[in-house]
């Protein structure tokens, strides 16, 4: 089920998101949330892209341990990449990690704390009725703007995706065919999906396994 609101969360954030989600559709706002909208037998990380592309706002249960998420964080940077509106919902009062910082300085934050939360629920509401009634949020990137992708050896490609699911899971399907859709060549792609690795070891040991064929 597609929804106008993605619903980004740790699963330490769960009751609060579940929470959230109900204020919000309660109010006619139409949300995803996983794992509630993900089929049993589906694919988890095709399914979060498909949602992804179907939203208008992703809205960010922000917490210290959504801030130190590697879920999280992914979601955040294909919201991103996808030039999805960020709002991040802050539970927390806590700042960003740096890896998450370089996607969200430029966001409007909304403090939720302390508790109860009501009053705050209420007004992400309000905020996102407003929002979502004034029409898209971001203009597409021009055509001409964009880099023009480099066709890739399909065996490159497989043997590029075996290295990144080796560190991230099935997830490194979709990562791989959306960066090899953007990358002007190897050594772009790569530096791309590095970005999807926590610790310069490990970004420096994937590139190394990604050029041994």
């Amino acid at each position: 089920m597609a929804g106008d609101v993605f619903i980004s969360y740790s699963q330490s954030d769960r009751a609060c998101a579940h929470e959230l989600v109900a204020q919000l559709e309660g109010q006619g706002i139409q949300c995803w949330i996983a794992p509630r909208d993900i089929a049993p037998s589906a694919d988890w990380a095709s399914e979060i892209m498909d949602a992804l592309s179907a939203s208008r706002v992703m809205v960010l249960v922000f917490s210290a341990s959504s801030n130190h998420s590697p879920q999280v964080r992914r979601e955040v940077e294909r919201a991103v990449h996808k030039q999805l509106s960020i709002l991040p919902f802050r539970i927390e009062d806590v700042l960003p990690s740096k890896s998450l910082e370089f996607f969200l300085s430029t966001q409007h934050w909304m403090d939720a704390f302390p508790p109860p939360r009501d009053a705050h629920y209420a007004r992400l509401c309000s905020h996102l009725k407003a929002q979502l009634n004034s029409g898209p949020g971001q203009a597409s990137i021009p055509v001409s703007s964009r880099p023009t992708a480099q066709p890739f050896d399909p065996a490159q490609l497989q043997h590029i995706e075996r290295q990144l699911a080796g560190y991230i899971g099935p997830f490194a399907k979709h990562l791989v065919k959306e960066a090899a859709s953007r990358a002007a060549g190897v050594d772009d792609l790569i530096g791309r999906l590095c970005r999807e690795l926590d610790s310069d070891s490990e970004r420096r040991e994937f590139t190394e396994r990604c050029r041994v064929s």
